[in-house]
């Protein structure tokens, strides 16, 4: 399958590492040391559960004069949808699915919007991975998406890249309830990325402390009432769900929130928590723990806070 995966980061680098080395026309999309070290030493995979590999990859920094893609597996940041979005204009044919495997519930609204919503499909990657350096994937754990197109229809491009996922040992579900798929992993990464950039705790510290667990499942009611307020359809028991999947996380996980505040990174804060800010003032639903991690991290959001001059 031609496969082109916008974001060489750490989902975008495993998943798409997993599918070059299955065989499949992979080609990356990256910039400066990290597109530097692929193109000279490939994408050296470091996982935790798999062991390490590298698989030599096509990586380019600009799609101009490539063919078409069959699909593009869209893993950019939240606050780069509309430039990348942009960008992978020249590789939409007819029949080309735009896989978006991101952060939010609302990224593919707006590649909809800019290439037609025939082409996007929704996507959720259980999967913890980051960039450990250039060329190098940092894989701890996990590795699953789900994915399906925003119609719900069974097509053929979705059963093509069910396929491949099979064939690179990929987990993947074909779901025709995306929608309810991509706010499951919302009202679960409200909480725990949340709170693991609020506490700078990883999830064994926040489940054990009283105070930490009671905020973490608050954030989670919160978001459970803006998704029945949207028609997410949403289990009765997504809340317990999600706190037995707190429990099940390994100790020391973090999430990429958090990851990006150490480093002080741009933050994707606007499409996590201040989304669901912005559905909760629509709707008339009060989210004062939301309110609570929003306000904390605003002045780390656009990277590391400067005094005024």
């Amino acid at each position: 399958m031609r496969i082109v995966v916008m974001g060489a980061g750490g989902t975008g680098g495993y998943f798409g590492a997993k599918l070059a080395r299955a065989g499949e026309d992979v080609t990356f999309v990256a910039r400066g040391a990290h597109l530097a070290a692929i193109r000279e030493r490939g994408l050296l995979v470091r996982s935790a559960t798999e062991g390490e590999w590298t698989v030599p990859v096509t990586a380019a920094e600009r799609v101009d004069g490539l063919p078409p893609a069959e699909l593009i597996l869209f893993c950019v940041k939240s606050f780069d949808t509309e430039s990348a979005g942009e960008a992978i204009r020249p590789l939409i044919g007819a029949q080309t699915g735009v896989l978006s495997i991101q952060n939010g519930v609302d990224n593919e609204d707006t590649l909809s919007r800019m290439l037609g919503a025939g082409h996007v499909m929704g996507g959720v990657a259980q999967v913890f991975a980051t960039i450990d350096g250039p060329g190098i994937i940092k894989h701890t754990l996990l590795g699953r998406i789900i994915f399906g197109e925003m119609d719900g229809a069974e097509t053929p491009r979705a059963r093509a890249f069910l396929a491949a996922c099979g064939r690179a040992g990929i987990p993947a579900e074909l779901t025709r309830n995306i929608v309810r798929a991509l706010w499951e992993k919302y009202v679960f990464l409200a909480a725990q990325a949340g709170l693991t950039a609020l506490t700078r705790c990883p999830a064994g510290v926040i489940r054990r402390t009283p105070e930490t667990r009671t905020m973490y499942r608050l954030l989670l009611e919160e978001m459970a009432a803006l998704g029945r307020a949207v028609g997410a359809g949403l289990a009765d028991d997504v809340v317990a769900r999600c706190m037995e999947l707190l429990d099940t996380l390994g100790p020391t996980a973090y999430t990429s929130l958090y990851h990006d505040l150490s480093l002080a990174k741009r933050l994707e804060l606007e499409a996590l928590h201040g989304h669901a800010l912005r559905l909760g003032e629509r709707h008339g639903i009060a989210t004062p723990m939301l309110f609570a991690v929003y306000a904390a991290l605003r002045p780390h959001r656009d990277g590391a806070p400067s005094l005024p001059g």
